[in-house]
C-alpha cells in the first residue's frame, strides 16, 4: 500500500512539474489590430514584410457574424468558411418539424437550395480611423467621471452618424486599450446570407471549451455560407 501511495506521489509531483513548465513557455504569437501589426518584428525573425496591400487583402476578407462569430471569404463567388459552432444559430432557426439541421447537417448541391438565414448579418471590415483626439476633446477637465462619461458616449455617437450618413456603412466607434484610443470602423453590411453546407452535429463537435483551440481536432468542425448581392451571389475582390 505504502509503494502504491510512493507511487502516485511520484506521478503527482512530475505531473506539476510538467505543467510548471508548460506555464513557463512563451508562445510566440500574439493580437494585432490591422492599423498598427508588428512589421519589424516579423521582418527581424522571419524576413516577411507586411505591406498595405497584403494586410488590406487580409482584412477584407475576413468577415464578423452578427449572431458571434468570425469567417473568412474562400472564393470570388461570395461562399464562406466558419465553425459549426459558429453556424449553429443559422441552423437551429432553418429547422422544422420534418429537418433537424443542426443535429443531422444540411447540404445544398445547386444555388438554389441554398437556405437563407434568418436575420443573420455578415460584416466586413472596410476602413479604420483613429478618432481618439475628437472623442477626448468632448471631455473637460471639470467634469466628474459620469459628466465625462456622457460627453464621450454623445462624441461617439455624433461621430458615428456622421460616419454612415456620409458613407452608408455600418460604423462602429471602438474603444481600445481600456479607453487608450478610440477608433472608428466602418463595416460592408451582408444581409442575404445562404446556408450552403454544414455536417451532422457528432461529426462537427470538437470537445467543447477543454478542446478549444487545441490542434489537431479530429473532427469537422466547418461551415460554409454564400453572400448574394441582389439576388446573386457576391463577386468578392478579396
Amino acid at each position: 500500500m505504502k509503494r502504491n501511495w510512493r507511487k502516485l506521489s511520484l506521478i503527482i509531483c512530475l505531473t506539476v512539474l510538467s505543467l510548471t513548465l508548460l506555464v513557463s513557455i512563451h508562445a510566440d504569437e500574439g493580437m494585432w489590430l490591422f492599423n498598427n501589426p508588428p512589421r519589424k518584428q516579423l521582418k527581424e525573425k522571419y524576413r516577411f514584410e507586411v505591406t498595405n496591400e497584403w494586410l488590406e487583402h487580409v482584412q477584407k476578407s475576413s468577415v464578423r457574424f452578427n449572431s458571434g462569430g468570425s469567417g473568412s471569404f474562400v472564393s470570388r463567388d461570395g461562399l464562406v468558411m466558419s465553425n459549426h459552432h459558429v453556424g449553429a444559430d443559422c441552423l437551429q432557426k432553418l429547422s422544422d418539424e420534418q429537418h433537424d439541421y443542426y443535429r443531422d447537417g444540411f447540404r445544398a448541391r445547386a444555388l438554389d437550395e441554398e437556405k437563407r438565414c434568418h436575420d443573420l448579418e455578415l460584416n466586413v471590415l472596410m476602413s479604420i480611423e483613429d478618432v481618439s483626439e475628437r472623442v477626448n476633446a468632448a471631455v473637460k477637465p471639470d467634469m466628474s467621471p459620469e459628466q465625462a462619461f456622457l460627453a464621450r458616449r454623445a462624441a461617439t455617437a455624433e461621430i458615428e452618424k456622421e460616419s454612415v450618413d456620409k458613407t452608408g456603412l455600418r460604423s462602429d466607434v471602438v474603444t481600445l486599450y481600456q479607453g487608450g484610443q478610440y477608433h472608428l470602423y466602418r463595416f460592408k453590411k451582408h444581409t442575404d446570407v445562404r446556408l450552403v453546407f454544414a455536417p451532422e452535429q457528432q461529426i462537427a463537435f470538437y470537445g467543447g471549451d477543454p478542446d478549444n483551440f487545441e490542434y489537431p481536432r479530429y473532427d469537422l468542425d466547418i461551415c460554409f455560407f454564400r453572400v448574394y448581392e441582389n439576388g446573386k451571389p457576391a463577386k468578392i475582390e478579396h
